[in-house]
């Protein structure tokens, strides 16, 4: 009880605030001694061995005191560090936002960066911080930003479109091309100039990608809307080619100025002036005639007229000119469908000799084959085309009618309702031509 005494003694006098041998107040000399910081944290000050003849001389009931004390001492001074985070925020990002408006970029970047090592959910932030960083061509701490901005916005269609303009400039096309139709499918901010920014890129990506009719269908509206632009000639062109986007061949005189020419007709018919379209058209093919598909590009703007005659004269033109042809002769092959069938179905055989795995192939084929009566090749070609193609109604319009000529009633009526299902709310009911619309098939396949 004597040894315990003591102790207790010591432990009353410091909850008085006279704590034997110390002249300062308990909570002041304890935040002293154990020289608190901002943060919250302590570093002990001395050496460890003073610190250790301290601790030695000090109870128990000594010990929970300091313990205690230093609650209210490391509280006021978290306080204390959380008001002056919040003060240096807001002024951070004040003074950030006003270089911004005062068009001080370099600054305002720097100041936007700060601001957010405070506060990492500032959505507002890492956008402005994304845009500035963007118009400097700094791409890949652009994206950051911008990831920033929809993990924090998830549904933020400019910021998706945003990151998608950044991972385009990267490199990364099958990236940029996923986020930017995530920001159309999400909606993009009403500014018409980003607007075609991004409506130009997703054209260019689905041209990289091979799917040159989307293509088409994403540049069209910008030559409606009277965009004059280099660029957007040279990808209309390289889609009227059905060429690869770094095809060597339009990188030199006289690809170059070809594609650019016909680009600028494609733009042309576009904007649905198809004489001046078609005699730029005709220039290009007197001047070059043995130039790599520009009789099959002749032809085609020929089909949107619906002159199918010099059309196909165009087709076989290309095909003398080139013997691997095979677009071309799907596209004779199409023309003929429902016309001179039979002579229409060498034209598709001819060009799956040349590309065996070709979906399309196999469904124009199907379909002559069933226009002439011989159900059960049209069912394996069909059958064949069926994967690569299950999203297009009216394969399935066929498969429908070839299971009924062959008495498979259950699985005609499945094809049928498929078919139906599919058709529903959809502009596009005609076949594709590696995962696009196949011009020459329009308004000719389905019921």
């Amino acid at each position: 009880m004597s040894r315990w005494q003591p102790r207790k003694r010591v432990f009353f006098l410091a909850s008085a605030g006279a704590i034997k041998g110390m002249d300062q107040p308990p909570l002041r000399e304890f935040c002293t001694l154990f020289n608190l910081r901002k943060d919250g944290y302590g570093s002990i000050r001395g050496g460890f061995q003073t610190w250790l003849l301290f601790l030695a001389r000090l109870g128990r009931g000594t010990l929970l005191l300091l313990a205690v004390l230093g609650l209210p001492c490391q509280t006021k001074l978290w306080a204390t560090s959380q008001q002056g985070a919040i003060k240096d925020f807001q002024t951070l990002s004040s003074e950030a936002n006003a270089a911004r408006d005062a068009n001080q970029l370099d600054q305002a970047a720097i100041l936007y960066e700060k601001a957010l090592a405070l506060r990492p959910t500032w959505t507002q932030g890492w956008w402005s911080l994304g845009t500035i960083l963007y118009d400097q061509n700094a791409y890949r701490r652009a994206a950051n930003s911008f990831r920033k901005v929809v993990e924090q916005d998830t549904k933020n269609g400019t910021a998706w479109a945003m990151l998608g303009l950044c991972e385009f400039e990267l490199g990364h096309s099958h990236d940029a091309l996923a986020h930017l139709e995530r920001g159309v499918n999400f909606g993009i901010a009403k500014d018409p100039q980003l607007l075609k920014v991004i409506v130009y890129h997703e054209g260019v990506l689905f041209e990289r990608e091979g799917e040159f009719e989307t293509a088409y269908e994403k540049l069209a509206p910008l030559c409606e809307e009277g965009v004059e632009s280099p660029n957007l000639y040279r990808t209309l062109g390289m889609i009227a080619f059905r060429i690869p986007h770094e095809d060597a061949e339009t990188r030199t005189s006289p690809g170059e100025e070809i594609v650019m020419h016909l680009g600028q007709a494609e733009c042309l018919a576009a904007q649905n002036k198809f004489e001046e379209a078609g005699r730029k058209f005709q220039t290009l093919v007197e001047q070059y005639p043995e130039f790599p598909k520009i009789h099959y590009a002749y032809g085609k703007l020929l089909l949107q007229l619906h002159d199918t005659s010099d059309a196909k004269r165009e087709f076989e033109k290309e095909i003398e000119g080139n013997p691997q042809e095979v677009l071309s002769r799907l596209e004779i092959a199409a023309i003929e469908y429902r016309v001179d069938s039979v002579r229409g179905i060498s034209y598709a055989q001819e060009a799956l000799k040349l590309d065996p795995q070709l979906p399309f192939g196999h469904y124009l084929l199907g379909l002559l084959l069933l226009d002439t009566h011989q159900y059960e090749k049209a069912l394996r070609e069909l059958e064949v085309a069926r994967p690569a193609l299950a999203a297009v109604p009216n394969i399935y319009f066929a498969l429908g009618t070839a299971y009924s000529r062959l008495g498979r009633k259950h699985e005609a009526a499945r094809a049928w309702a498929t078919f139906r299902r599919l058709n529903q709310g959809t502009e596009k009911s005609g076949p594709l031509y590696y995962g696009q619309q196949h011009l020459g098939l329009q308004g000719k396949l389905g019921p």
